[in-house]
């Protein structure tokens, strides 16, 4: 049967996620051969919904509110319910993003669906779709199917690769709501000063551990990232050592990664650490410790020194590209 999806696009700073298109691809399947519909919250977002639409969505609501401008669970909760009630659809597709790990699980509770959260892969395609996500802290996969109501879930970024971006028309419309009855109203933001590729969606890493030693140690290690367009991560021995800041931590307790290149450098291996990250496409470790729990992942290993290694690799980066 097919089935109309509606999928939350979600911006920052100025332009959409590509964690967005990823999960217009995953409400394709969802669909088989259905509708699937943007949506877009905000107070000023109706300018992405073309993308949406190049991306892969047939159409795009929007809900524009001054309330809306700054993320709230009350705020964003009734703008896209209003949505579901104007829609009625038969699935729901968010991104595994801060918002949509806050969001998804009071919409389903609003709508009293079944949430499968975290997806990384879908097999098969409308009644027939098999949800996989990981379980036990990546150590295994799960394969979920609901059984009745709405298939409503979170996809994990990096993992569903999204449509090819092509020049496709559809609808633009506006919903007007009235957000009303807030119990938290945003009166400023205060944004942590960080710079280059968001690390949740970035396709190369390059992570430090308790090995870099210093808050100068990671200078390498961010010239080699920048060189590569990539961001820089780190363990949460190197944030608790106040090396970085705790928004760089990856792990079970910071943010679960799957980039397509992941350099460990001076990372032990911790699995608290490793919860985080063995699920990128190639891992490479550098540390001096030929016993370190980093190289049971690691695709490619090397025993030295990371202020020597880090900077030959940006050398040889360097000639070839």
């Amino acid at each position: 049967m097919a089935k109309k999806v509606l999928v939350l696009g979600e911006t920052r700073e100025g332009a959409l996620r590509n964690v967005s298109f990823e999960a217009i691809a995953a409400a394709k399947k969802i669909s088989g051969g259905g509708e699937v519909v943007g949506v877009l919250i905000g107070d000023a977002v109706a300018d992405f919904g073309a993308e949406l639409v190049a991306y892969g969505a047939d159409r795009v609501v929007t809900v524009e509110h001054p309330h809306l401008k700054s993320y709230t669970s009350d705020g964003y909760g009734q703008a896209f319910m209003a949505v579901v009630e104007q829609e009625k659809p038969e699935g729901l597709v968010f991104g595994h993003t801060s918002v949509g790990k806050d969001l998804a699980p009071k919409i389903a509770s609003k709508l009293q669906a079944g949430l499968i959260s975290d997806v990384t892969d879908i097999e098969g395609e409308g009644d027939e779709a098999v949800f996989i996500r990981p379980i036990f802290s990546g150590k295994a996969f799960e394969k979920v199917k609901l059984k009745d109501g709405i298939d409503f879930i979170t996809v994990r970024s990096n993992n569903i690769a999204p449509l090819e971006r092509q020049e496709r028309s559809g609808e633009v419309n506006s919903l007007a709501v009235d957000i009303t009855n807030l119990r938290t109203i945003i009166k400023n933001v205060v944004r942590k000063s960080t710079e280059g590729v968001d690390l949740s969606e970035a396709k190369v890493i390059v992570a430090g551990g308790r090995g870099v030693k210093s808050t100068e140690g990671f200078e390498p290690l961010q010239e080699l990232a920048n060189l590569l367009g990539g961001a820089v991560g780190a363990s949460r021995g190197a944030c608790d050592a106040d090396y970085c800041d705790y928004s760089l931590q990856i792990g079970q307790t910071g943010k679960v990664v799957t980039p397509d290149l992941y350099i460990a450098a001076g990372i032990s291996g911790a699995i608290q650490h490793m919860a985080g990250m063995s699920n990128s496409k190639v891992i490479v470790a550098i540390n001096k410790d030929p016993e370190a729990n980093i190289f049971k992942v690691a695709d490619y290993g090397i025993v030295g020194d990371l202020f020597e290694v880090i900077p030959m690799l940006t050398e040889e980066f360097k000639k070839v590209m």
